[in-house]
C-alpha cells in the first residue's frame, strides 16, 4: 500500500480517532462503573492529603510549575521551538518542526472531546486556581505538558550528542510529571486526571513520532531506476547534495569539502545531515527526487550503504569521502582516506560503475551492502566493536582486533549452502563471509581475486578445528596467495565431509543461499543486524556510479 503524505493522514485520523475514544471510555468508567472501586474510592485522600501539607513556598513554586502547561506557555514553546527548528540549523528540519505541532495539537483536539463527553466534578477541596469551565478528567495542564516537553525530549535523544543528551531528556520528560504533581497540589485534578492527562499526552506523541519520525508512514513508495530516469526532464537545474554522518564529521571537516567542492565549481552544495532512525538511505533519495546531479556522501561503511541502496541504479554518481572507522570500500576502490584529499581525487576521477551485493533472510529485508556481510565470528566481532563504543572511537580500527580476540571461542555450526543454483553444499563454519571487495583494515586481503566491478560476489568459509586449524587459517589468509576460488560447478560432489579441505575455502558466485542449523549473527557493511537461520545473496552488476581517480594520478 503506497505511504505517501494521504496515506498517512488518513491513519493519524484514524488512530487519532481511537485515541479519542479509548479516553472517553476510560473517562465513562472511571465516572461510571468503577467510580466505587479502589483506587477511585481513595482518590478524595491524596488532594486531601496535599492541601493539607500546603505552604506559602510550596504554593508558590506549584503556580510556577503549573504554568508550564498552561494554554499560553504551552503554544508559546511550541512556536518557539517550531521556528528554532525551521530557522537555526543550516537545513530547516521541517519533520521535526511537524512533529511536535502535531502532537501539541491532536492532544488539544482529544482534549476537548474528552471534556465533552465525560462530565467529571473537580476534588471536593480548597482550588488554588479557582473554578475551570472544562471537565476535571483529563489534566488539560498535563496532557499539553507531556506532548510539548515530552516531543522536546524525544528530539534530544535524536538530535544531541554526548552526555548533555540523557540529560535533556531527562530533564525534559521530568517536567509534565511536575506539572501532574502540582495540578494535585493546587486541588485542581484527581489523580486519575493526571494519569489520563499523560496518556492522552503520550498517545499524540506516539501518532505524531510514528507519522514523522520513522519511515514508516511520511515517505514516499519506493522508486525504480526507470522511474528516477524518466522523471530527469522534470527536474530543477542539478545540484550538489552533502550527505553527512555528524558523529563522524565535523565542522572543520565539512568546511574543508565545501572549499573543494568550490574549487571544482559545485557552488552552495547542499548539506543534509543523517540521523539514528535514517543513517542516509532516505536523505539519499529524497535528493535525488529533487534533482541532485552528484551526491557526496561523508560517513561511514554504514552510512555509504545506506546511501548505496538509494543510488542504485539511478546513474547519479557518488563521490564517496571516507570518515568512518572501517571505510573498507574508500580503501579498496584507492581512495585517499583524508576527507579533503578524497573528495578532491574524486572530482579529478572519472565515473566507474560498481558492484553492489543484495541480501535479504529471516527478519532481514532485503537490503544492499558495498563491501562485506557475513554470519558467524565475523558478525559476533562486529557487534563486540559496536558494544565497545569508546575503544572504537579511540582505537579505530584496530578495536576490531581486539573484539576478535574476544568472540574466537565463537562455536562452530553447521549450514547448507547453495550457489548459483548448484546441488546444496554442507558444511560447518565458524563464520561465512561475502565480500564485493578484497582487502580489510591493516592491509589484510581476504578475498585475492575479487573485485568490485567484475559481476561477481565472493564467498570464504571459515572452519578451522584446534590449535593447528587456526594457525593454518592465519598463514593462509595473512599471505593472501590463495588459489583462484573455485565456482559452483567446480565444487559438484563436494557435499558431504570431504575432511581435506583445509581450514579456509573461497568459492565465487552470483546467488547464494545459506541455511543455518541454529540462529547466526549477522552484519552488513559492519553494522550489525537482527540473527536469523537463512541468508540469501546476489549481485547486483554496476549498480552504483562512483567517482573514481584517474589511474596512475
Amino acid at each position: 500500500m503506497p505511504r505517501g503524505i494521504g496515506w498517512s493522514a488518513g491513519w493519524i485520523t484514524a488512530l487519532t480517532v481511537c485515541q479519542a475514544a479509548l479516553m472517553v471510555g476510560i473517562g465513562l468508567l472511571i465516572t461510571g462503573p468503577a467510580r466505587t472501586l479502589w483506587p477511585l474510592t481513595v482518590e478524595d485522600n491524596v488532594d486531601e492529603g496535599f492541601e493539607r501539607r500546603r505552604t506559602g513556598t510550596l504554593t508558590a513554586l506549584s503556580s510556577v510549575v503549573s504554568e508550564a502547561g498552561n494554554t499560553l506557555t504551552v503554544i508559546t514553546v511550541t512556536l518557539l521551538s517550531c521556528l528554532g527548528l525551521l530557522l537555526l540549523p543550516r537545513l530547516p528540519r521541517w519533520r521535526q518542526a511537524v512533529f511536535l505541532a502535531l502532537a501539541v495539537s491532536l492532544q488539544s483536539l482529544v482534549f476537548l472531546v474528552v471534556t465533552v463527553a465525560v462530565d467529571r466534578h473537580r476534588p471536593d477541596v480548597d482550588r488554588l486556581d479557582g473554578s475551570l469551565p472544562t471537565s476535571s478528567y483529563t489534566s488539560g495542564h498535563t496532557g499539553a505538558a507531556t506532548a510539548i516537553y515530552g516531543g522536546l525530549a524525544v528530539l534530544a535523544l535524536s538530535r544531541l550528542r554526548g552526555p548533555w543528551r540523557s540529560i535533556a531528556a531527562g530533564l525534559l520528560f521530568a517536567v509534565p510529571l511536575l506539572v501532574g504533581v502540582a495540578r494535585l497540589y493546587r486541588g485542581m485534578h484527581h489523580p486519575t486526571d493526571v494519569v489520563g492527562g499523560l496518556v492522552n499526552g503520550g498517545l499524540s506523541l506516539l501518532i505524531a513520532g510514528r507519522a514523522l519520525l520513522t519511515d514508516g508512514f511520511v515517505t514516499a513508495p519506493p522508486r525504480t531506476a526507470a522511474a528516477v530516469t524518466a522523471d530527469r526532464s522534470k527536474r530543477v537545474p542539478g545540484h550538489t547534495a552533502v550527505i553527512f554522518n555528524p558523529t563522524v564529521t565535523g565542522a572543520a571537516v565539512l568546511d574543508a569539502l565545501r572549499r573543494v567542492l568550490a574549487q571544482h565549481g559545485h557552488d552552495a552544495p547542499v548539506f543534509i545531515e543523517t540521523t539514528p532512525e535514517d543513517p542516509g538511505g532516505g536523505q539519499t533519495a529524497d535528493a535525488v527526487r529533487a534533482g541532485a546531479t552528484l551526491v557526496v556522501v561523508c560517513g561511514g561503511d554504514g552510512t555509504l550503504r545506506a546511501a548505496a541502496g538509494s543510488l542504485a541504479g539511478t546513474a547519479v554518481p557518488l563521490a564517496l569521502v571516507p570518515c568512518g572507522t572501517g571505510n573498507l570500500l574508500a580503501r579498496n576502490l584507492g581512495l585517499p582516506l583524508a576527507p579533503a584529499d578524497a573528495l578532491d581525487a574524486a572530482l579529478r576521477g572519472t565515473a566507474h560503475r560498481v558492484d553492489l551485493g543484495r541480501v535479504e533472510g529471516d527478519g532481514l529485508a532485503a537490503t544492499h551492502f558495498a563491501a562485506m556481510s557475513g554470519a558467524g565470528l565475523d558478525a559476533a566481532m562486529v557487534q563486540r566493536a559496536n558494544d565497545s563504543g569508546r575503544t572504537k572511537s579511540l582505537l579505530g580500527w584496530p578495536a576490531y582486533v581486539l573484539a576478535a580476540l574476544r568472540v574466537l571461542r565463537t562455536p562452530r555450526v553447521r549450514l547448507s549452502v547453495r550457489l548459483d543454483g548448484a546441488p546444496a553444499l554442507r558444511r560447518t563454519a565458524r563464520m561465512v563471509l561475502l565480500g564485493n571487495v578484497g582487502t580489510v583494515q591493516g592491509g589484510m586481503t581476504l578475498f585475492p581475486d575479487a573485485s568490485p566491478d567484475d559481476g561477481r560476489l565472493d564467498l570464504l568459509i571459515l572452519d578451522p578445528r584446534g590449535l593447528g586449524g587456526w594457525l593454518g587459517a592465519v598463514r593462509t589468509l595473512v599471505r593472501g596467495g590463495t588459489p583462484a576460488p573455485p565456482s559452483a560447478a567446480d565444487t559438484h560432489g563436494e557435499r558431504d565431509g570431504d575432511k581435506d579441505r583445509g581450514p579456509v575455502e573461497f568459492f565465487t558466485f552470483r546467488r547464494a543461499e545459506f541455511t543455518f542449523d541454529v540462529p547466526q549473527p549477522r552484519e552488513l557493511d559492519g553494522d550489525p543486524v537482527t540473527p536469523g537461520r537463512s541468508l540469501s545473496a546476489e549481485v547486483r552488476p554496476g549498480a552504483l556510479t562512483v567517482l573514481l581517480p584517474v589511474r596512475g594520478k
